[in-house]
């Protein structure tokens, strides 16, 4: 899934600076690839994430504010929506994966790992690590959400404009907010994708050198040419907005497998400590939601495909 982020960063360099898709693939990868270069690179990766992630948020208020979005009428949807929820299905499913599948479920966990943060007497700092991160990546969502309801609901711009959209958040942007919010959308979409870049390179990298020494001794070396190979490949293939609604589908069905492979494991005696017990009530909602992920997923999976050919 790694060179869809690079989708996402030529469509960022696209609207922000007008520079072409094909040229974007390279520069967002060239990007990401300076962040292993350095000395410290972990450090640095750390860094560049928290400050991307700042910006995100900043723009995007910026954004809702110039918009106005009827918050009250969102909050009262979200909980009881007027087309019901069987409709929304797909659109919940998608979203789910973008934010919780792929790479995601994974990065944080790994980057604790190499920063020896492990066993119970870290339990504090990894539950706060990991409520953090998803509470950050859910309010960006919400907040993006937000954005564009309020060009929408405005009649600025319709929904089947924006699902026709070669860069739907952006168009949407700059209905709402003019040339600058366009730029402000370039921001927003290239800060997501290079921080998405460097996370999906590092997991899959720290995947593979479980299995090789050899890939452990140069894990940024394998990082920088997995991050080479994709930009080769997005080249070749090309269509980013296309290839970024596919990998939210298809992480919708990553999903379930990812999060019932870890409730196997913490409810295994063979790889939890002897003392560890996985609270019930943790278990039985962890296995409601991959029940429900694995029935929503595939039809959801092949409605989304469906609609991009």
């Amino acid at each position: 899934m790694n060179k869809t982020k690079k989708g996402g960063g030529a469509l960022g360099f696209n609207t922000l600076l007008g520079i072409p898709t094909e040229i974007g693939y390279v520069l967002a990868g060239a990007m990401a690839i300076l962040v292993f270069v350095v000395k410290n690179a972990k450090n640095a990766m750390d860094a560049v994430a928290k400050i991307m992630g700042g910006i995100m948020i900043v723009v995007i208020l910026v954004v809702i504010f110039v918009v106005q979005p009827p918050v009250g009428d969102a909050l009262k949807n979200t909980f009881v929506p007027e087309t019901g929820v069987s409709p929304l299905f797909s659109a919940i499913l998608t979203l789910m994966g973008g934010t919780v599948g792929g790479y995601i479920t994974f990065s944080g966990a790994h980057r604790l790992i190499d920063a020896q943060i492990t066993g119970q007497d870290n339990v504090k700092e990894i539950s706060k690590s990991s409520v953090t991160g998803i509470g950050i990546a859910t309010l960006v969502r919400v907040m993006l959400f937000l954005a564009v309801l309020g060009v929408v609901s405005k009649g600025l711009i319709s929904g089947a404009d924006l699902s026709a959209s070669g860069n739907p958040a952006a168009d949407a942007f700059r209905a709402g907010a003019g040339e600058l919010g366009y730029r402000f959308a370039g921001m927003v979409l290239l800060c997501a994708a290079i921080t998405s870049i460097i996370g999906a390179a590092y997991t899959s990298v720290s995947f593979l050198k479980t299995f090789s020494k050899s890939i452990e001794a140069h894990e940024n070396g394998w990082i920088i040419g997995f991050i080479a190979v994709s930009t080769v490949i997005m080249l070749v293939l090309g269509q980013p907005a296309t290839l970024l609604v596919l990998a939210g589908a298809f992480n919708g069905l990553i999903l379930p497998i990812t999060l019932g492979v870890c409730l196997v494991g913490g409810n295994s005696k063979k790889i939890m400590p002897q003392n560890y017990k996985h609270p019930i009530a943790l278990t039985v909602l962890g296995v409601v939601v991959v029940v429900l992920a694995a029935y929503l997923g595939i039809p959801a999976f092949v409605k989304n495909v469906a609609g991009l050919f």
